[in-house]
């Protein structure tokens, strides 16, 4: 099913006593086997159905490993709103954050869990081996650079943008 449009994404302030309440409540509902993560690090998003009615919410902190990169530490949408595009909307607005920032890089990891890493494989995210997992031993390591690393220019063609300068008499 594709992006459901009526769904909006906000970034969230923690320190608001009912988001946080809010953030830790979807935390038990979306993954009842995993343990709280700490809201009070990094930056956080809740996604609102048409009645402002929070139904789905996603982490992000800075890497310990690599300091130009983000992890999407925590990410879940309630069971009655699965399968309506909400995780990737919630993964797009961390990255639009994580530009902002200034951040080169995002990682995260999936654990038996094929409808996040559909998600991001179609956000863009590659699988790849970390040297240091820091996952369960058959954790899944997703990574998408933000930006192209730019190549240096080729003295050639320097050197033809100048020459021809000077030809037009620039």
């Amino acid at each position: 099913m594709g992006v459901n449009v009526s769904i909006k994404v906000r970034k969230v302030d923690v320190r608001d006593v009912d988001i946080a309440k809010t953030l830790v409540y979807l935390q038990k509902q979306c993954l009842p086997s995993d343990s709280i993560y700490d809201i009070k690090k990094g930056h956080w998003w809740l996604a609102y159905d048409e009645q402002m009615f929070p139904v789905g919410f996603a982490g992000m902190v800075r890497s310990y490993n690599f300091f130009d990169c983000g992890y999407l530490c925590r990410a879940g949408v309630v069971e009655k709103h699965q399968g309506k595009g909400i995780q990737k909307l919630l993964i797009k607005a961390r990255e639009r954050h994580a530009k902002k920032l200034g951040w080169n890089w995002l990682i995260s990891d999936t654990t038996d869990n094929p409808a996040s890493s559909n998600s991001l494989i179609s956000c863009g995210f590659k699988l790849y081996t970390p040297s240091s997992p820091w996952g369960f031993k058959h954790a899944l390591y997703w990574r998408k650079q933000l930006y192209a690393v730019q190549r240096p220019r080729s003295k050639k063609k320097k050197t033809g943008r100048v020459l021809e300068k000077i030809l037009r008499g620039e």
